[in-house]
């Protein structure tokens, strides 16, 4: 009998590892399931420490080590997963704590993710950023 070839990871499949590794803090197990050529994009103002844009795997580390090492994570929860074709999007609630002024971040977020070649291909992050300029804000 002959062994049924293995499955490509699904584009939900690579989402939910990549949330599983970020929730264990694990960059480098992050990076491994990135795009070459990822594209991450976090929507807020400067004084937010990972707010911009990110392109390739150097910089997508970078802000991934960033956001770990700026915030305390309470909780980071998916509500749902919206799949089609090779998009992802994920709502959910997160609740963290700035490092630099001890205040908390409550919002709502929600994730669109496109994955190609089973990586994550382009990373959108939108949340109340005004609730987070607000915690990171040294005033």
């Amino acid at each position: 009998m002959r062994d049924k070839p293995a499955m490509a990871p699904t584009p939900l499949d690579v989402t939910q590892a990549i949330f599983e590794r970020f929730g264990a803090q694990d960059v480098d197990g992050i990076v491994a399931l990135l795009h070459n050529a990822v594209v991450i994009d976090f929507y807020g103002p400067a004084v937010i420490p990972y707010a911009g844009h990110y392109e390739g795997l150097a910089q997508a580390r970078r802000f991934f080590e960033t956001v770990l090492a700026s915030v305390d994570i309470h909780q980071f929860d998916a509500d749902e997963f919206i799949c089609a074709g090779d998009k992802v999007v994920v709502t959910g609630r997160l609740r963290l704590t700035a490092r630099s002024t001890g205040r908390e971040i409550r919002s709502d977020f929600v994730h669109v993710i496109t994955v190609a070649d089973a990586r994550w291909l382009h990373f959108r992050d939108f949340m109340n950023t005004a609730v987070a300029e607000a915690a990171f804000r040294a005033s």
